[in-house]
């Protein structure tokens, strides 16, 4: 037990007593403190800081406070000294009445402990109230008759101080005739009377004048007056009595307004107004006087105002009948008040906490409350409780303290906000019930990673889409809250063929939007395979991957490509060779084609457009043979133009043509006769473009017939040397001599070396074209371009031979080089005219004219 230190002008003892809770693992202390009424505010009480064991300065830091319930906050504490000091004036006689013991209880709650003290304050009485009269004038009046030693009642003075501070006697002004005499009842109230001395003498003197004193044992003493008039009258010897000597009712708090309680009786044998009784309160105070009423005639007492129970239990009400000379009798009505269950029980919330993570762990405090019901008995037994669905548990601690505890792991995802109703209920019939509702937050952590909607994506893109088109959204959703739920999207960096993703796809990282960022080629790349990644903003952040796969579509773009027969570079047509003898069905070429396109786009047809001799030939759809329909009649022309025209599926179709001229023939020679019977169609808007190609080729034929006059002359002079050439060649038979001999070999000859001539209107880009021989029917041979001629032997073999007849075959081949020599100046000879035709450029801008010298007659 330990004893604060007490100021120099109180004597008070502390009590401290500890007492270990056993509740929810939280020590329960109790501190019993005295302390002086009347104090000035902020009167040390004691040192809760110094008890708890506590610096005076940690107070506040360790969330000390009172957590006392009541109207009135009778004490606070001082965070500064760690004292427990007096809120303001208290006062005792307020606050307990006259009970002996005035006890004042609170509570101090250490927040960071949860831990709850239970305080005792003892309120020690001062003698701050003198004893009253209800009346300060009292007249009694006396028969004259009255002998010696007749006891008067007087009025008792009232003191609400206890122990030695409460009223302790009376005093008497003197005088002769009367005395006081003072007696206590059983229950230790002091009751004056008026003792007469000796015999009165109205005539003598009618009215007696005395004054009553009370005093009290404080130090200093205190003291009321009273002024007692006492009037002689005639003769009345019977005082009023009553019929009991105390009355008890019980009733309930709960009683109507003027309900009547009981009735008092008092009888006085006395006849007149002696014998008139009537009845009144005596000392009565002031709240008794505002809660009973006494009919001063019947003795009815009803009630004036409402009952409590929780207010006061019980009441001592003193009353007396006194007749009309002034005999009166002295009786009490004991009056106790019932308890009703009207009071519902009171929910105080001491501690609590708004929010809570969503990954506490169960046992954490969530709230720590106080219940507390003002009535008595089993309506004052109170119990609480929450839902049973929730993840929380009550359990009680200390008293009528009880915390919310955690009972179960929550998830923020199922359930984000807990509105946790209290219920606390007495056991009163009916009972009574209160409702606190608490608000719980859980505070969400990023413990979901984003989730797409579907476990992978696939889109379609037609090919040659416009930039930035919109290829396909893709949705994650995240349960959690705030920046744990914001989805950030973004695609995995991968490198297809050679260039990085982002050069094709990029997508929105806030909506998940994929766009195109080039325009696809089917031709290109047929698909695209991505990787999504959706990560939230959450700390650390969660992400989750998809798969998203891209197709591109393929379109009709590109028009069938031509492979076979393929266009010479400079320009010219080959020519596809057809004996007349060709039966119906006979495979003159086939024309090949392909489509870069896919599908239905790719599927080709062919089909014949034009065809110079129609019905002659037949295109197959599907294969692009070129076939024969029917037999070849000599009527039919050498030469013969087809146009085929291969078209694909797509939609809309696309196409393109090529020019196939075949040449219908048994040898080499007739068809270059033909071909230079062959008319060249003429545009009637270029005439004049016309006249001149005219003069020129016929400036250039006549030079050319003047070369080759000049060239006959010349193998007519050498013709014998060839026959003896013949004669002792021997030796030489092996040699291929047939493009020398006679005037086929000179026409062959120019066959084999014939050049064609082109001539541009618009510029100087005119040039001969050396053909090599046809060694197929079908294409011009390749390889042929590479192979030097047979004939072209050289001088320096010919030479170590020896042989004259060698010699003479040198002197040929030198001949022919000769020729060769000659057919180069006649080359060189046309290309003048060429630049000479050039210099009209101006006639020529707009238009092209190509002259080919093998599609002109050459005769010798």
């Amino acid at each position: 037990m330990a004893t604060p230190p007490c100021r120099p002008d109180c004597s008070r003892l502390v009590w401290i007593y500890i007492l270990l809770g056993a509740l929810g693992n939280i020590r329960a202390e109790q501190i019993r403190y005295s302390v002086r009424e009347e104090l000035e505010k902020g009167s040390a009480v004691g040192n809760i800081a110094k008890d708890l064991g506590l610096e005076p300065g940690k107070l506040a830091e360790r969330g000390v406070r009172i957590v006392s319930r009541g109207k009135t906050q009778l004490f606070a504490l001082n965070p500064r000294s760690g004292s427990l000091v007096t809120a303001g004036r208290i006062d005792r006689e307020e606050l307990c009445d006259r009970s002996p013991k005035c006890m004042a209880n609170l509570e101090i709650l250490l927040e960071d402990e949860v831990k709850i003290l239970g305080i005792e304050v003892e309120i020690i009485d001062v003698n701050d109230n003198a004893p009253s009269f209800g009346t300060w004038q009292r007249e009694i009046k006396v028969a004259e008759s009255e002998i010696p030693g007749t006891r008067f009642p007087l009025p008792e003075a009232f003191d609400p101080d206890v122990g030695v501070n409460s009223l302790q006697g009376y005093q008497l002004s003197s005088n002769s005739h009367f005395s006081l005499d003072v007696q206590s009842g059983v229950d230790g109230i002091k009751y004056p009377e008026l003792v007469l001395e000796r015999a009165l003498d109205r005539e003598e003197e009618a009215v007696h004048h005395l004054v009553l004193t009370a005093f009290d044992g404080g130090d200093p003493v205190r003291s009321g007056t009273a002024t007692i008039q006492v009037t002689l009258v005639d003769t009345n010897d019977n005082a009023p009595v009553f019929t009991q000597p105390e009355y008890h009712v019980s009733v309930k708090e709960n009683l109507p307004v003027g309900t009547l309680l009981l009735t008092i009786k008092a009888t006085d044998p006395d006849e007149g107004a002696n014998g008139e009784v009537t009845y009144s309160f005596r000392n009565v105070r002031d709240k008794t006087s505002q809660l009973f009423q006494l009919n001063s005639v019947s003795g009815d007492i009803t009630v004036l105002g409402e009952l409590d129970y929780e207010d006061s239990g019980f009441y001592d009400i003193d009353v007396e009948a006194h007749d009309g000379p002034g005999l009166r009798a002295r009786s009490k009505v004991l009056v106790t008040v019932l308890d009703v269950n009207d009071n519902a029980p009171e929910v105080t919330v001491t501690s609590l906490s708004s929010s809570v993570q969503e990954t506490s762990s169960p046992g954490i405090v969530i709230a720590l409350f106080n219940m507390h019901d003002s009535d008595s008995g089993e309506n004052g037994l109170v119990t609480c409780s929450i839902p049973d669905n929730l993840p929380f548990r009550l359990e009680k601690i200390y008293g009528n303290y009880h915390r919310l505890l955690i009972h179960r792991t929550l998830d923020r995802e199922e359930v984000s906000e807990y509105n946790i109703t209290i219920t606390a209920t007495d056991q009163g019939t009916p009972p009574l019930s209160t409702e606190t509702y608490i608000s719980l937050q859980v505070v969400d952590i990023n413990d979901n990673p984003p989730t797409f909607v579907h476990t992978s994506y696939s889109a379609y893109i037609p090919e040659n889409n416009p930039r930035g088109a919109s290829i396909l959204s893709v949705t994650a959703q995240d349960p959690d809250s705030g920046e744990n739920a914001q989805v950030i999207y973004s695609l995995t960096e991968v490198t297809i063929q050679g260039a990085p993703l982002s050069s094709y796809v990029s997508i929105n990282s806030n909506t998940g939007v994929l766009y195109a960022l080039c325009s696809f080629d089917y031709e290109q790349f047929q698909d695209l395979q991505l990787l999504v990644t959706a990560r939230d903003n959450g700390n650390p952040p969660l992400s989750s991957n998809v798969s998203f796969s891209l197709f591109v579509l393929d379109q009709n773009d590109n028009v069938p490509e031509i492979l076979y027969p393929a266009l010479p570079s400079d320009g010219s047509t080959g020519v596809e060779l057809t004996p007349r003898s060709a039966e119906p069905g006979y495979l003159v070429t086939k024309v090949v084609a392909v489509d870069k396109d896919s599908g239905q786009n790719a599927w080709l047809s062919y089909h014949l457009l034009k065809a110079s001799e129609p019905g002659l030939f037949s295109v197959g759809l599907h294969t692009g043979e070129v076939r024969t329909a029917r037999t070849l009649l000599d009527r039919d022309a050498l030469k013969q133009s087809l146009v085929v025209a291969v078209q694909d599926h797509g939609r809309p179709p696309l196409s393109t043509t090529v020019t196939l001229t075949i040449a219908v023939s048994h040898n080499i020679p007739d068809i270059l006769a033909d071909l230079g019977s062959i008319n060249i169609p003429t545009d009637p808007d270029d005439s004049d473009l016309t006249l001149y190609l005219v003069v020129a080729v016929a400036v250039v034929s006549c030079i050319f017939l003047a070369f080759v006059i000049v060239l006959l002359a010349l193998r007519l002079r050498h013709w014998h040397s060839a026959r003896l050439l013949q004669a002792a060649g021997s030796g030489l038979s092996s040699m291929p001599t047939s493009h020398f001999v006679g005037v086929d070999g000179i026409q062959a000859f120019l066959q084999t070396y014939s050049h064609e001539v082109s001539l541009t209107a618009d510029s100087g880009k005119s040039h001969l074209i050396f053909p090599q021989p046809n060694y197929a029917d079908t294409l011009i041979s390749q390889e042929s371009c590479g192979k030097s001629d047979p004939l072209l032997v050289s001088q320096d073999f010919l030479e170590t031979k020896g042989d004259p007849n060698l010699l003479k075959v040198s002197q040929l081949y030198n001949e022919s080089y000769h020729t060769k020599i000659w057919t180069q100046s006649f080359v060189n000879i046309s290309n003048c005219v060429c630049a000479i035709l050039n210099k009209n450029a101006s006639f020529f801008r707009d238009r092209v004219s190509y002259v080919t010298l093998t599609d002109l007659e050459l005769t010798m």
